[in-house]
């Protein structure tokens, strides 16, 4: 007979990987171990076990989680009706908006891929060049020089942007002289002025 699952199973789940994601932040992919998470989790070591059963696992769960609940915040920011350059605003605020609060799981994506398999590491990269190809799409439509064949641009603008939204969390801290908000109209003004100067 197959066995049930609590029905606190999620709850439980998001708990461990955000406790893991922290134990992962503070030290480092290799230092970490399944016991310290166990402990920094409340929970026993067994039943860290039974939800992942590696580290690799864990690391990889924490990573498709972020990159997946990101993925539905833009799409669910996106409105297909309004001028590209305000959904390229919308998109920006949301990826900067689903950061708030995330700085652990940001940094486990940024540092640990290396440690997983080649089919771990190809989930993830499916779920960021679709993320990726959000954003390169309305650069596009904003000005299709930027994927010309005789200067390719296109990605390296989209690139350019992701760069500002990446590493935000090494500087940005909420409560200081500026919001998310505030960040994103940045963000978004660079890349909006910039690409008109592109040549």
């Amino acid at each position: 007979m197959a066995r049930t699952r609590a029905t606190d199973f999620e709850e439980k789940r998001r708990g461990i990987l955000d406790h893991a994601a922290a134990v992962f932040a503070e030290q480092g992919m290799e230092k970490a171990s399944m016991s310290q998470i166990a402990t920094h989790s409340g929970v026993s070591k067994a039943l860290l076990y039974h939800y992942y059963p590696s580290k690799d696992a864990l690391i990889y769960a924490i990573i498709v989680t972020h990159l997946e609940e990101l993925d539905q915040a833009i799409q669910a920011a996106d409105a297909a009706d309004e001028a590209a350059e305000k959904r390229l605003r919308r998109l920006v605020g949301a990826v900067l908006e689903n950061y708030r609060g995330a700085d652990n799981q940001h940094k486990v994506q940024l540092n640990a891929t290396s440690a997983l398999s080649d089919e771990q590491k190809a989930g993830i990269t499916e779920i960021e060049r679709r993320i990726v190809r959000r954003f390169s799409n309305l650069l596009r439509e904003i000005n299709p020089e930027l994927d010309s064949k005789e200067r390719p641009l296109l990605m390296p603008v989209t690139m350019s942007l992701f760069g500002m939204m990446n590493w935000v969390y090494m500087w940005f801290r909420d409560g200081g002289r500026i919001t998310r908000e505030d960040y994103a109209d940045v963000a978004t003004t660079l890349i909006l002025e910039g690409i008109k100067a592109v040549r």
